[in-house]
């Protein structure tokens, strides 16, 4: 792909992203383009590879690109909207076709195996999840079984995909200070070149 491209892919990813400044995180107390810089920023605190900071960044692109909103809706008992159904292989195709790395389309696609995986190896981890969270991993499939674990245990990016999803649960800070949505704007470009 040419710069050129990249930056025009970059800037219309990008758009959609920057358009959920004002909508909520699934209940949450922070807006969802929040949540995303937030996720990016730990990934960046920890040193992460520039893919694995866009994953991050970008983990919950399948919740608000247009074809969201073919996809079925999760709802609580009590009638509250929880989330979109297999948002994160909307979001992994949808990344793909515009001609991200394999590996980004591949973590943003595991968002949700990584988080059944370690509420079925981690003790705590369940307890620790936001009751929005707690709902959507029951329409989800739950916890992983034994014999799940032991086929995410093969995968070689099963780290990357678990931290990914560690600092997705963190980042729902209302105090955090984060860079702006164009400080990884280069990055993304890199990404597609």
């Amino acid at each position: 792909m040419d710069e050129s491209t990249a930056c025009r892919t970059v800037q219309q990813v990008f758009s959609l992203v920057r358009a959920q400044g004002s909508t909520d995180h699934l209940g949450e107390r922070i807006s969802q383009l929040a949540h995303s810089l937030q996720a990016a920023t730990l990934a960046q605190q920890f040193h992460a590879s520039e893919d694995t900071i866009l994953r991050a960044l970008l983990h919950d692109i399948g919740r608000f690109i247009p074809a969201a909103e073919k996809m079925e809706s999760m709802t609580a008992a009590d009638g509250t909207y929880v989330g979109k159904a297999s948002y994160e292989l909307v979001g992994e195709r949808y990344l793909r076709s515009l001609g991200f790395s394999e590996k980004i389309c591949a973590l943003v696609g595991a968002h949700v195996v990584a988080k059944r995986y370690l509420t079925a190896v981690e003790d705590g981890h369940w307890e620790a999840l936001s009751e929005s969270s707690k709902t959507t991993l029951r329409y989800q499939g739950g916890p992983f079984t034994d014999a799940e674990v032991a086929e995410a245990r093969k995968d070689p990016l099963l780290e990357d995909k678990l931290a990914v999803r560690r600092w997705d649960d963190q980042a729902k800070d209302t105090n955090m200070t984060t860079p702006d949505l164009q400080s990884f704007e280069d990055m993304a470009v890199r990404s597609l070149l």
